[in-house]
């Protein structure tokens, strides 16, 4: 029973078991998480994302046991758990354009894998899974917290 659960919540409740773009359409359930999140102080964002991933981590790790240990497509609950990084603290993010580029950049870094995300995934168990997942979160932060100023100054000198 345990075992069925945590399969559930890994596969993201079904859409990671789609033929198409699973990690996409898994990652779309870090949207209404990472919105409610940013409607907390950012001490309690960090706090509660800190929860969220080290719950990541086994419940993934558990779920690639059907899977010889392998980050199987269908084990999603690393893209949507880590998702509400992309956004942390940037109350910007409560925009839905900016919440969408947040979604579209992570996307692009977590398929991609460029360096030094896909060396994450070297790591074993469910933290390789989470990982690299994070990271990705990371880096698309920076780019988002970057395109959001770039478009501030750039309105406030038009205006």
């Amino acid at each position: 029973m345990l075992d069925t659960a945590n399969f559930w919540i890994a596969a993201g409740f079904g859409l990671g078991m789609l033929p198409v773009a699973p990690g996409t359409f898994g990652s779309l359930l870090g949207i209404p998480l990472a919105w409610w999140l940013l409607g907390r102080p950012t001490g309690q964002q960090w706090l509660i994302m800190a929860g969220l991933l080290a719950l990541a981590v086994p419940i993934c790790h558990v779920a690639a046991w059907h899977y010889a240990g392998l980050d199987h497509g269908s084990i999603v609950a690393d893209e949507y758990l880590a998702f509400p990084l992309t956004v942390i603290g940037m109350q910007a993010a409560r925009t839905p354009w900016i919440m969408a580029l947040a979604f579209v950049v992570y996307r692009f870094f977590d398929a991609l894998k460029p360096p030094p995300i896909h060396l994450a995934e070297y790591a074993q168990g469910g933290l390789g899974i989470v990982l690299d997942d994070v990271i990705a979160a990371l880096v698309t932060w920076v780019v988002v917290a970057v395109l959001v100023t770039l478009y501030k100054r750039r309105t406030l000198q038009r205006g």
